[in-house]
């Protein structure tokens, strides 16, 4: 008996993906996340071992805090073990502690959160028959995973959502050369596949376009995710750096001191330091506005500054009474205000307003750094999830390696079974082009 992996959600499309690997009656489980708005609505999933039924040989792994990933565990057994980064774990609680008082859907988080499991990157464990090994990776989420997965001489790398253009991803060859090396199979995000051009720029490129804009405009508005804490950090170097005055609330303050006061791994970097001659200015509420007078307002007259906004009335208002004149930026995904798409926040795109520059890089990963990634791996073959065109995939994979493109509710051994040797890709090409299935396509191999 072979470790089987199976997709029960995000064989193609981007939110909501959960997948399982399975070994001698253990299953371990990857994501259990929200689906995105405008996308396939498939509604709550029931499955064995994780939803329902036995779970005394079930665990749960989260690659990191984004709503599509770990939206959904409040609905799973309290018993299931839930494991997940503790800094990505500090990060929801905060978020979801914030909401709680008026939000049913947060309460219910936190208190699921309490009983999570937390590892540290690198520091491998198991669960049942499986050896497990997180491997930090670089997302618009902090704090975000992949795993190598290994059980019964077989092993998987699931990437969940990375990118290489990122800060903290320069030493990605090394990690995988040190914690990770060969596999048989990898289980990869392919958002991008289809967006060529959404991770045409770096991080720090971004940064550095921030900064010269924020040298020529004193005062300067930035809508961006408060969880987005390169993004943040980012943008805090760049107003220094132009000499203006970098201003949070208290929620963005508490999300940035996580990684600045508790991340063992990363919180020592100086890109995550507030600088001792350079520190933010965190506004406070006074009957329910934020607080503001005139040295306030003399100050950012006489330095600039850049303010970190989300759309809410209290920062409109904020917004509102700051004199002069502000250049305002998205610093987010597009569809967020596009009416045609699912995702649109009417709220956000009223206090963008007009005249408002769109300054954004992706969280996943461009192809042509996928390619080398897997050029590190060596996988005998490659499925995709986290996409809606896993076909195209395929196609631009396939040269090089075997890639499957499973639909969802489908796994590895059952499309494969009777096959003298499951993880041979030779013998599985041939039977799938014996039986012209229909169902998914496995590439051919390079020659």
């Amino acid at each position: 008996m072979r470790m089987n992996i199976k997709v029960y959600r995000g064989t193609h499309q981007i939110g909501g993906c959960v997948t399982e690997y399975e070994y001698h009656g253990w299953h371990l489980f990857v994501d259990y996340g929200e689906e995105l708005p405008g996308g396939p609505q498939t509604g709550d999933l029931q499955v064995e071992g994780l939803t329902y039924g036995d779970i005394s040989k079930s665990a749960l792994l989260i690659t990191h805090y984004h709503g599509d990933h770990i939206g959904c565990i409040p609905k799973l057994p309290k018993d299931l073990p839930i494991f997940m980064g503790r800094i990505s774990r500090e990060i929801q609680m905060e978020l979801s502690n914030r909401l709680q008082m008026v939000d049913g859907f947060h309460r219910n988080m936190s208190e699921r959160l309490k009983t999570v499991h937390t590892f540290e990157p690198g520091r491998p464990f198991s669960w049942g028959s499986f050896h497990i090994m997180p491997v930090t990776v670089d997302h618009s989420a902090f704090d975000a995973y992949a795993f190598k997965v290994e059980a019964g001489g077989v092993s998987a790398f699931h990437t969940g959502d990375f990118r290489t253009h990122g800060f903290r991803s320069g030493r990605l060859s090394d990690v995988i050369e040190k914690f990770v090396g060969k596999v048989d199979y990898v289980v990869c995000e392919a958002t991008n596949v289809s967006r060529p051009l959404a991770a045409s720029q770096s991080e720090h490129d971004l940064q550095k376009e921030y900064q010269e804009l924020f040298k020529e405009n004193k005062g300067n508005v930035v809508y961006a995710s408060s969880t987005n804490i390169d993004r943040l950090f980012g943008l805090y170097h760049a107003a220094k750096n132009a000499g203006r005055v970098f201003i949070i609330d208290e929620y963005q303050e508490k999300i940035m001191d996580i990684v600045t006061q508790r991340d063992s791994l990363w919180g020592k970097s100086r890109l995550y330091q507030f600088l001792e001659h350079y520190k933010p200015f965190v506004l406070s509420v006074l009957k329910g506005e934020f607080w503001m007078n005139d040295r306030f307002k003399d100050l950012l007259e006489k330095k600039g500054y850049v303010l970190m906004a989300r759309s809410n009335p209290r920062f409109d208002s904020l917004i509102k009474r700051i004199p002069g004149e502000k250049q305002v930026y998205l610093s987010m995904w597009d569809g967020y205000v596009d009416k045609s798409k699912a995702a649109y926040n009417e709220q956000l795109a009223k206090s963008l307003g007009k005249g408002y520059l769109r300054m954004h890089t992706s969280g996943h990963c461009d192809m042509n750094s996928l390619r080398e990634v897997f050029r590190l791996l060596h996988p005998k073959a490659i499925v995709p999830i986290h996409t809606e065109k896993p076909e195209e995939f395929a196609q631009l994979f396939g040269d090089e390696w075997s890639v499957v493109v499973l639909n969802d509710g489908e796994s590895i051994s059952s499309i494969l079974s009777g096959t003298a040797d499951a993880h041979d890709p030779m013998v599985i090409l041939k039977k799938l082009q014996n039986e012209n299935t229909t169902s998914f396509r496995y590439s051919w191999l390079a020659s």
